[in-house]
């Protein structure tokens, strides 16, 4: 009931804000009279259908109606924006009803300095897809549409930009408090008695807070930045919380568990005549890793990245790496005693460690000292951009892992779109892909109206 009053209320602000309904879907903004003009407000938001399933685990993966409404207002030096969803529909067997506030945060802004408090989602680097140096944004990688953007999550934080100059600027980023990117293990088929228990968060105090600070320099023939993070990684692995002996089979529960890392990265974007070079690289510094299965050890990753028009078609090609400084090999347990029942024991706990703390590196790229990958990304507009087609595909040369996501789109007015694709991930057996894609690959197609 408070989710039906919500939504006439919102409906009861659109109009009221527009003065007419077709006032508000022509350009979704409305000067405020007082203080000579100088308030103004904002609003747009669209409502979608999108379906998404095939998949060898479930018919019908994500299947969901969506009303977003997003609103801007500013007056003087004071300004807020705020993204509201509210959804329902079937994500992986379980129906659902969901609000979400996307995005809400207050401001100030003034020529020198910006000031944001509040649900903020915040994308630091230059290259394509893959940013070593973006450690504040989590990421919801089952929640399945047509927009790989809709898994962006917010994080509340305040977050202070200021302007040297035209071309040199620092932005300072605290959070409170840690929000998990989600991982869905619990989907996965890992075998009989492993299970996954809810994730294992970090005390919500000063300790655990992130900080993050970013200078950039955007110069006529270079954008340039250098960025620092200390906090909890949004991306985490696993560990074993619980082996139970005592049923008829060996029982394992995990938990999601995250972990404290240092950053320091850089990265920039170089145009020369046609073609556009981008690069981007971190090191990421870690503690206790060789005691603990979900915390990775330090690493370098960097992305190195060429886009240029051919024939029309924007092609970005990039190269993925990471080297692991300070790499040992696991080493498989060895059963000693055979005809011990307690070394037996012994030897059965051993290889779930074993096993446990192999998956976790596969999951961070680590099971080598390096890891090499390509993606390349195609896109196409015809028809006076009434048409795009898109195709996305990535290859991990060292595990042998490959995906790939065509998507074409159709805008058939203003307003109304249509896009339909695909998405399929495979790997060796036992690998991160292998295991993702019963549940994650699949067709989809998604009408979006805009206002």
């Amino acid at each position: 009931m408070e989710k039906l009053q919500f939504l006439i209320l919102v409906c009861l602000l659109c109009r009221f804000g527009s003065g007419r309904a077709q006032g508000l879907f022509e350009n979704a903004v409305v000067a405020v009279p007082e203080t000579g003009g100088k308030n103004r407000i904002e609003l747009n938001g669209f409502a979608r259908g999108s379906v998404y399933g095939g998949s060898e685990a479930f018919d019908y993966s994500s299947v969901f109606g969506e009303f977003c409404l997003q609103g801007k207002w500013s007056g003087g030096k004071a300004f807020l924006f705020s993204d509201i969803r509210i959804r329902g529909g079937l994500n992986f067997g379980e129906q659902y009803t969901s609000f979400q506030l996307k995005e809400a945060y207050a401001g100030y802004s003034n020529e020198k300095l910006d000031i944001y408090l509040g649900n903020q989602i915040v994308i630091w680097g230059r290259t394509d897809g893959f940013n070593p140096t973006n450690n504040i944004t989590p990421n919801d990688y089952f929640f399945l549409s047509a927009d790989p953007d809709d898994q962006k999550m917010p994080n509340f934080m305040l977050r202070t930009r200021y302007r040297f100059s035209d071309k040199i600027d620092i932005d300072l980023i605290g959070i409170p408090f840690y929000i998990p990117s989600v991982y869905r293990y619990d989907l996965f088929d890992m075998g009989s008695g492993v299970v996954f228990t809810s994730a294992t968060m970090p005390e919500k105090s000063f300790k655990n807070s992130s900080l993050a600070a970013r200078i950039n320099l955007e110069l006529p023939a270079v954008g340039f930045a250098v960025s620092w993070f200390r906090g909890f990684d949004p991306f985490l692995g696993f560990d074993v919380k619980q082996i139970d002996w005592q049923s008829d089979y060996l029982g394992i529960t995990n938990s999601s568990t995250p972990y404290m890392k240092n950053t320091i990265g850089a990265d920039f974007s170089l145009p020369a005549g046609k073609w556009i070079t981008r690069g981007e690289m971190a090191y990421n510094h870690t503690r206790d890793y060789d005691t603990s299965m979900y915390i990775p050890a330090p690493n370098i990753s960097y992305v190195a990245g060429i886009e240029r028009s051919i024939g029309g078609v924007t092609t970005i090609l990039q190269y993925v790496g990471q080297v692991v400084t300070d790499f040992e090999t696991l080493q498989e347990p060895v059963l000693t005693d055979p005809v011990n029942p307690l070394a037996q024991i012994q030897y059965a706990a051993d290889m779930v460690h074993y096993e446990s703390a192999l998956f976790n590196r596969r999951i961070f790229n680590q099971q080598e000292k390096t890891n090499h990958a390509l993606s390349l990304s195609l896109s196409k507009s015809f028809a006076y951009d009434t048409w795009n087609v898109e195709l996305t595909g990535y290859y991990n040369m060292t595990s042998e892992e490959y995906m790939i996501r065509p998507k074409i789109s159709w805008k058939a007015t203003d307003a109304l779109s249509l896009s339909a694709g695909g998405y399929y991930m495979n790997g060796p057996e036992k690998s991160v892909f292998n295991y993702s894609g019963p549940v994650l690959n699949g067709a989809f197609l998604e009408l979006k109206a805009s206002f």
